[in-house]
């Protein structure tokens, strides 16, 4: 597994409103949502990243207030256009 080190300020948690043991996680669920609704991962790896099983991934979404299913509207109008 790969590892990442950051250094941040010691504030962080308090911000955050999170313990530090909780930081992890919360790091882990954001870069994940983040990827997720750029496009460049799908459900199954943001739920695995954020070691989540995908229906509580897409609650996370839900309380972040962020969309659930990332839909490209070019291929939408496309699909569309196909009848």
């Amino acid at each position: 597994m790969t590892q990442v080190c950051l250094d941040l300020p010691e504030s962080v948690p308090a911000l955050l409103h999170c313990r530090p043991g909780e930081l992890n996680k919360e790091l882990l669920l954001a870069a994940a949502a983040h990827w997720y609704q750029q496009g460049r991962i799908s459900q199954e790896w943001a739920a695995q990243i954020a070691g989540l099983d995908r229906t509580d991934f897409l609650l996370a979404l839900a309380r972040m207030g962020k969309d659930s299913f990332v839909v490209d509207f070019d291929d939408l109008d496309d699909e569309l256009a196909r009848g």
